[in-house]
């Protein structure tokens, strides 16, 4: 997900993460469609092809990650306004100082609440 990240560099990276039980074991890289540094947008058609093959490998969307170019690793207002996957984990990876950092939140309406996570 880091290398992803820092490879998009100026744009937002994307993708989806999925597992079992709420961990994480693939990682989906996706297309950010904005090309954008401070947007992200994947195309539906590609993320309905990415859900059936995860279902192909018995897993579930357990998270979403996107990286922040310039800014902290939280979400923005648009951030939590296009979270609609409210049972995925929200990864926000800040590559605006010289080491990475994860910010990982749980979004439900209009908030957006950090959620604990381990690194394995």
């Amino acid at each position: 997900m880091v290398r992803h990240c820092m490879e998009e560099r100026p744009a937002e990276a994307c993708g989806l993460l999925s597992g079992r039980s709420g961990c994480a074991e693939t990682i989906w890289r996706m297309e950010n469609i904005e090309k954008s540094p401070v947007a992200f947008a994947m195309d539906p058609r590609h993320i309905q092809k990415v859900f059936q093959r995860m279902a192909l490998k018995g897993e579930t969307l357990v998270g979403i990650y996107h990286s922040h170019p310039t800014a902290p690793p939280v979400p923005s207002l648009e951030d939590i306004a296009y979270a609609y996957y409210t049972d995925a984990a929200y990864l926000i990876l800040s590559l605006a100082s010289p080491q990475p950092i994860l910010g990982c939140y749980r979004i439900t309406g209009q908030k957006a609440l950090p959620l604990p996570y381990e690194l394995r």
